[in-house]
């Protein structure tokens, strides 16, 4: 069972990060580093969870409202 849970968390990650970088590329703005860009993505998927225990919901939706979110500011 925990292998299971973390490689589904593994994979929300990767999932967080393609979205982040697409919207670096749509915005215009530069990649940052690989190492930044899983701290950032890990901690979009910490928030979505607790977003998704909270109200309920879809990790990966909650976690395309967050970068959709994030690309209006």
């Amino acid at each position: 069972m925990r292998s299971t849970v973390g490689f589904l968390k593994n994979q929300q990650v990767n999932a967080a990060i393609r979205l982040l970088s697409w919207q670096c590329e749509k915005t215009g703005r530069p990649l940052p580093e690989r190492a930044r860009l899983e701290r950032l993505a890990r901690q979009l998927v910490d928030d979505a969870h607790r977003i998704a225990r909270e109200r309920g919901g879809n990790v990966l939706s909650i976690l395309k409202e967050m970068v959709a979110e994030m690309r209006r500011r």
